[in-house]
This record gives structure tokens, sequence and C-alpha cells, in this order.
């Protein structure tokens, strides 16, 4: 490289004024609207933070797809100049809680009794002026000890389940909670045709670039809500930065992989591999750094990257992580860089539900992001009551949905929203080549890796590079003014090798 980010940037064509917005729901209400206005025209791109979301699927904070927005998220100060060095700090590292109690000084049933009452005034706070609130309940341990206190203090709530594929279903699970608790339950079933179209209906209204794995999943969630005239969404999302994060066997063993290797493209084309979606899955595992590799799903390798855009981008996409270098130097474990992977990604997890409230005109609440919930939790319960010494995670919030419920199955296995990815390649490719040929002014090697993919998409490694791109294509070219502008952004962002 003969120039560096910051040089590169700096282009006759950056954009002459600087946005900086809070996207951290630790620090209050989002608000997204200084962007409503915005300049919709390649010129104001960052390839950069296009490499990035090929890479890891979400921009690395605080930059975001535009040039002159920086997003002050999780770990960076709303009140320092994000455009210019930014710093990080996570504030929430268990061996920063200096006041926690030891477990045999707790009562255990007024800890109960006080997650309960704190949790529940959350709910109450986030959720004040909606009007007819939906929690987005997935089955897993945050969406039912948020259920909990919804039935108190929201019993006229909705719980929404999304059923996304055949490999696992909660929806049984979730429906028995919410029935039990006197809430109403409904599910939604994926069709990647139908929420895929529910995505490009609401793109242009979309402010951000993110391509997420559940952003289809929220997307459709959220015009579902929207239809059934729901004015307010409930996330359970936040909790992870400060109950942490245990590392399981097989964290360790794909950690212990991650060697950040160039494997040859060919590799991938012989009919074993290609068939496999453990052994890509595996072998693109090689080619990763540890700490990327604990960001979720399948993505572009740095060289496929570097190939769709025809120019050398991934290594100035790879430089941001300086950004967090100090942080994850003093990391006392492993498991604390594991949290700090679930902070710098929570800018794509959580944009992807502003993306979409904002695009609906819907309010989002996270209450688990309230400020006295989460300070109380972090600095009064004891550790062992977060992870236990066996690994087991967020034991006090077991213990509490356990007051209510006994042996449901999402203690043994975590759930998610998941995504028909495969249906999605299958059913769409030929949009999704379409919209490749039309921008590939920008992202010139697009169109050849689908043409050569084409018949490996059943394999949901691959289908995972496809939903990137189906995700990314179709809003870039909603920000395209003219194919010179964009040629000329493009020539001017290159960085010689």
């Amino acid at each position: 490289m003969n120039a560096s980010v910051n040089e590169y940037t700096r282009t006759s064509l950056e954009p002459p004024r600087r946005i900086q917005i809070t996207t951290s729901p630790n620090a209050g209400e989002v608000d997204l609207s200084p962007l409503g206005d915005h300049g919709r025209d390649f010129a104001s791109l960052d390839l950069v933070s296009l490499a990035d979301i090929l890479r890891n699927a979400s921009v690395y904070p605080p930059h975001t797809i535009y040039r002159d927005v920086k997003v002050a998220a999780t770990g960076f100060d709303p009140a320092q100049d994000l455009h210019d060095q930014p710093r990080f700090h996570f504030p929430f590292q268990s061996e920063l809680a200096t006041s926690r109690p030891p477990v045999d000084a707790v009562d255990e049933e007024a800890l109960l009794r006080t997650y309960h009452r704190l949790l529940c005034e959350a709910v109450a706070r986030s959720t004040a002026g909606v009007r007819s609130p939906w929690l987005l309940q997935s089955g897993g341990k945050d969406s039912t000890s948020m259920a909990i206190a919804l039935a108190d203090v929201r019993p006229d709530a909705t719980c929404l389940t999304y059923l996304g594929g055949n490999e696992e279903n909660e929806v049984a699970s979730a429906r028995f909670v919410a029935q039990q608790l006197g809430l109403r339950h409904e599910a939604l079933v994926c069709d990647p045709c139908r929420a895929y179209d529910r995505y490009l209906a609401v793109l242009p209204r979309i402010p951000l670039l993110t391509a997420d794995f559940a952003a289809l999943s929220y997307v459709d969630l959220a015009t579902e809500v929207s239809l059934s005239h729901g004015d307010g969404l409930i996330d359970a999302l936040g909790s992870d930065q400060y109950f942490g994060v245990p590392l399981h066997r097989q964290d360790y063993v794909l950690a212990w992989l991650a060697r950040g290797l160039r494997v040859p493209q060919r590799v991938f084309q012989s009919r074993l591999v290609r068939r496999s979606f453990r052994l890509c899955f595996l072998l693109a595992t090689l080619q990763m750094n540890q700490f990327e590799r604990y960001f979720p799903g399948s993505r572009f390798s740095d060289a496929e990257v570097d190939e769709l855009f025809g120019w050398n981008v991934s290594v100035c996409s790879r430089r941001r992580m300086e950004t967090f270098r100090p942080d994850l130097e003093a990391a006392g474990s492993v498991e604390a860089v594991r949290r700090l992977s679930l902070v710098i990604g929570e800018s794509s997890h959580l944009i992807k539900g502003m993306n979409a409230a904002h695009a609906l005109s819907l309010h989002l609440a996270y209450p688990y992001a309230d400020p006295q919930f989460r300070d109380w939790v972090f600095h009064h319960v004891p550790t062992e009551l977060l992870v236990s010494r066996d690994g087991v995670n967020k034991v006090l919030m077991r213990r509490y949905i356990a007051k209510r419920f006994d042996h449901l199955p999402y203690v043994q296995a975590k759930g998610c929203f998941r995504f028909d990815l495969r249906g999605l390649a299958r059913r769409r490719f030929d949009q999704v080549y379409a919209y490749a040929q039309q921008a590939q002014v920008l992202l010139p090697g697009a169109p050849h890796w689908l043409t050569t993919h084409r018949d490996r998409l059943d394999n949901k490694y691959f289908a995972s590079k496809f939903y990137l791109l189906a995700m990314i294509l179709p809003w870039l070219l909603s920000r395209m003014h003219t194919a010179t502008t964009v040629q000329h952004a493009a020539a001017e962002e290159k960085v010689a090798p």
C-alpha cells in the first residue's frame, strides 16, 4: 500500500459536512433522522466499509457506509470527534467490576426479586408512549426473561416468533411461554421471497447499510408488525455484554484453526469440498484471524473481496481493527476478547433493527440496555451467578426463568432467528445477478462470482455469500445517481498495491 486509509479517503469528492450520531442503546434513545436528507450518490460512500460488510457482514465502528457519517456505538464516547482518530474503550469487562459481592454473601431470593423489579421498570421506561408493543420472541433465555417482565407491566403486548427454517424450531416453546404468561402469541414462517420483497420495498428509507444474517428476518418481522397495526418493537438483545459470554470447546477449536492463511479457491471447487458445508466452513476458518472468526456466518475471504472490487481493499478493512487494539491487548482472558467481539459486532446487530424500525416508523426498545438494570447486574450480581465456573452462562437469568418455567428446551440449545438462505439463492438468483451487472462499475467481480457459484448455492456456505450480495447490491443501486458518478468515485477511492 502506498497510502493510508485516511489519505485515500480525503479526495476531492469528500462531502463538505460531517455527521455523527449515537447508535448505542446504552446511551439512550437512538435517532437516525439526521440521515434522512443524506445525499444519495456514490461519491459519499466509504468503499472500505463496503469491504467490511463483505468480509464480516458489518462495518467496523465508528465507520459507516458513508464517509461523512460516524456512529458512537458502544465503547465510543459521543463527545469525541469520531472522524479524527476515534478512541474505543469498553467499560463492562469483568475485571472492571470491583464491587461484586461473593456468592455466599447474597440472598438469592432477594436478588431475583430485584432482577424482576428492575427489568419491569426497564420495560416500562423503554415502552412508554408505545400503544401496541410487540416482543420479538426467539424462544431463548433473553426473550423468555423479557416476556415474564412484560406480562407484569405490558400485558397488552404481543409476542412474535420467527420460523426461519427446519434446523431449529422454538415456536412451540415460545408459544407455551406466552400463553402461560397470558400474552398473545403470533408466529411468522419465513418465505424468503416475501422477506426480500419487503426489504426492497423499504430499502429507500433504510438509512445505513448492513448485511447482518438476521437483517432480512428483521425486516420481515417489522413489516408484519406494521401491517398488524403495531407501533413498537421490543428487542431482547444487549445483555451478553455485561452478563458475559463463556467459550465452549467449539470456540477454542475454531480459534486455533483461524490462521489468517490464503487457501486457494480451487480447493473449494473440488466435488468433495463444495458439497460439504462443514468442510467449507473449516477451510474458511483457516483464512480468518481469531478475532474475526468470532463474528457469525460464512463470509467472503480477503482474496475474494479483492477480486470483487478489482483492487486490494481487504487490507484496509483489516487495518480498522487497530482502533480496538488497546482494549484487545488489555483483555484479561479469552472470554474478555470474545466479549469485545460481541460489542464491536453489536453495531451491525443493532443497526439492522434500527434500520427496519426507522424505515417503518416503529418505536424500538432495548430494555436490557437500560442503565439501571445493566449497572445493577454488572456491579451487584456475584460473578458465579453471571457465568458459572463450569461455563454455564446467565445463571441468574436461568434461575429467574425457572421460578416460572422448568425444562424449557432453550436452556440446552440457544435459539436465534434463522433465514432460508438457500431458498433465497434458488428463487432470486436472476434478480440479484441483474443487480450485480448494474453495479459492476463498483464491484466488477460480482457477476463472475455469481456465475461461477450458481451450481453451489445449495450449500449454506456459498448461499451465505449470496445473501451478502443480495443485501448489498440493491441498497447500493438505490444510492446511484449516474454511472459517471460511480465510476469517478470508484476510481478516486482505489489504492495502488
